[in-house]
């Protein structure tokens, strides 16, 4: 069973998966999935349709508009925003006020395990890779690859991380974590974990 605080709002179209916890004044819209036991922050806002899956985590004040899709294990940090609108106005070139039927609304994508920091944008249409890590005040512009560790305005990659989000640190051909000595190997642009022995 889900937990949600009463000054919440939450949807009656909207899919709350067990032991999730929705805390104060947060909204969750029509059509939203959230998986198993995620745990969304006072005055949180996922967007109609948002996905969440199961384990993540939406801090206070997060912005997650529609129709963003987050992974399994996924960590949005305070008033951290994912955008949806490429070309924003509040109205049309005429000066009419422009509506829901006047744009077509993009989402970003989280995959599992990803972090974004505290007050971080991510402007869509992009992808955050497994793992990666957005750095807090970052404004991510463009696709982050797999385990990357992304920093600045615009967000630049600054190195790798592991699943436990320390920097990997180098060791002969490979990269390891200094938290569990787990071991990636890096291919060009992208990083995967090494086979286990």
């Amino acid at each position: 069973m889900a937990f949600v605080e009463p000054t919440a709002d939450v949807s009656e179209q909207a899919f709350i998966g067990h032991g999730t916890r929705i805390w104060h004044l947060a909204q969750i819209r029509e059509d939203a999935r959230l998986g198993e036991n995620c745990n969304i922050g006072r005055g949180a806002y996922v967007g109609p349709g948002v996905e969440i899956g199961p384990n993540s985590k939406l801090q206070n004040y997060a912005l997650v508009y529609e129709p963003a899709r987050l992974g399994a294990g996924v960590f949005i940090g305070p008033a951290a925003v994912l955008t949806n609108d490429t070309y924003p106005r509040a109205v049309s070139p005429d000066g009419t006020l422009k509506s829901a039927d006047d744009w077509t609304p993009v989402g970003v994508i989280v995959e599992d395990g990803a972090a974004i920091g505290a007050r971080a944008v991510c402007i869509a249409p992009i992808t955050i890779g497994r793992w990666a890590t957005v750095a807090a005040g970052a404004v991510v512009v463009r696709d982050v690859p797999a385990f990357a560790l992304v920093a600045g305005v615009p967000a630049k990659q600054i190195g790798w991380v592991g699943k436990s989000g320390h920097p990997l640190r180098p060791d002969g051909d490979e990269l390891v974590c200094p938290a569990t000595g787990e071991r990636y190997i890096k291919n060009g642009d992208t990083l995967k974990e090494a086979p286990t022995v």
